[in-house]
């Protein structure tokens, strides 16, 4: 007999999970047992739950250990002995089994084959065709190339998500809201309260194209399916990227973007930038929310701004060296992303984005769809490849994200 197993569960077949509630149904019987008696437990009763939650505690341990091992078999590679390489590099944390790199490009070469219709891979019903690694691949090299898509509050429902704000309710022009002051004793306190609203976030259908040439495919020294996700995940992660700085709108059919704030510092010019003006636009967000935020401008803004000193004669764009894998500049002790698809330097735009990105709230509904079309581009040599999404955005805490806008006229 092993002497960590309790006769009481080795004689039964019932699953851990069934005899932990067991051990638990019982501790509670006697719990209730003794309280209902309006009495203390006997000392065979304590030593009962103390042998229960021996029990138990034993069970949590051997399910702990059970959910690790699973998890290592769920993540870890099959072992392939017709053409595994004898001295293969081990997998990298993130990479794609190469069973399902294979598998991949089998259905890409098989759609080289046929010569009528289309066919749809789908997430959520895939086979060995879209591995959920696979997709998962794309969906992480999206935000790796998004600094907002990453640092955005995210959703995935597949219904309409209402997430709720509260604040002032304006009653004939009055605000009105929780109010907290010194009372007299005897006195009735008045009763006061804000209002609950909400942003409701769907799901807007999006797409992403790209063209992968035959020889590409067939060409050996050329690893396709690297080349198949990175035309894909670029494409999408410059599309949503403008979508969710600069989007126009629900009214629209389209996302609302963080440009879409109202919390706004006007740069009293047409074409130019000061000092002043950036400080009060970093002054915009509260104390509060300053850990995470930062700035998002152009390219030809930052270049811009470049050039601008402080009372003291240094350079308010300050080159962070401590900072890895990042643009190496920051503004007013903030990092600085730069985006093709901020506004540039012209009248009434709002040329600078200021804040903390999880300010604004994302739904991005999980399933994503790969469709082949190997007939439309057969005169040009080449398959497409074009993903399908669906998503929404909004503003759902304002006070995080503040932009600057210029003059409609000068000054």
């Amino acid at each position: 007999m092993h002497k960590n197993r309790i006769p009481e569960f080795r004689a039964t077949p019932k699953s851990l999970a069934e005899q932990r509630a067991d051990a638990l149904s019982e501790m509670q019987s006697i719990l209730d047992k003794a309280k209902e008696e309006t009495r203390p437990m006997t000392d065979e009763e304590t030593n009962r739950l103390d042998e229960l939650e021996k029990n138990v505690s034993a069970i949590d341990k051997s399910m702990e250990k059970e959910k690790r091992a699973l998890d290592v078999l769920k993540t870890a590679a099959p072992v392939e002995t017709n053409d595994a390489e004898p001295d293969a590099e081990p997998a990298q944390k993130g990479d794609v089994p190469e069973s399902e790199k294979r598998a991949f490009l089998r259905a890409v070469d098989n759609l080289m084959e046929k010569r009528t219709g289309e066919q749809n891979f789908d997430m959520g019903n895939n086979g060995a065709i879209i591995s959920q690694s696979i997709a998962q691949r794309i969906i992480t090299e999206v935000k790796e190339m998004c600094p907002i898509l990453a640092g955005c509050t995210m959703y995935a429902v597949k219904g309409t998500l209402k997430v709720p704000v509260y604040g002032n309710k304006k009653i004939d022009g009055v605000d009105h809201n929780i109010t907290v002051g010194y009372q007299t004793e005897f006195n009735e306190i008045t009763a006061d309260a804000g209002a609950f609203t909400s942003i409701d976030l769907t799901g807007y259908l999006c797409g992403a194209l790209t063209l992968i040439g035959r020889s590409v495919i067939t060409n050996s020294e050329i690893d396709a399916f690297d080349f198949i996700i990175s035309e894909i995940a670029k494409r999408i992660a410059l599309f949503i990227e403008k979508e969710l700085l600069t989007g126009s709108g629900a009214a629209n059919h389209h996302c609302t973007g963080a440009l879409s704030t109202t919390n706004t510092i006007n740069a009293e010019s047409i074409s130019s930038i000061s000092a002043d003006k950036l400080i009060e636009l970093q002054a915009k967000v509260p104390t509060v929310f300053q850990t995470n935020a930062g700035w998002t401008m152009h390219p030809t803004t930052f270049t811009a701004l470049r050039k601008l000193k402080d009372s003291t004669g240094q350079y308010l764009l300050q080159q962070a060296g401590g900072i890895t894998n990042e643009f190496p500049y920051t503004l007013l002790g903030k990092p600085v992303h730069l985006s093709d698809n901020m506004p540039v330097v012209a009248s009434g735009a709002k040329a600078i984005l200021y804040g903390d990105y999880s300010g604004l709230s994302v739904n991005m509904r999980e399933n994503i769809e790969i469709q082949a079309l190997y007939e439309k581009y057969a005169t040009q040599h080449a398959i497409g490849l074009v993903a399908w999404f669906e998503m929404d955005s909004n503003i759902t805490e304002p006070d995080k994200l503040a932009a600057l806008v210029m003059s409609v006229t000068a000054g």
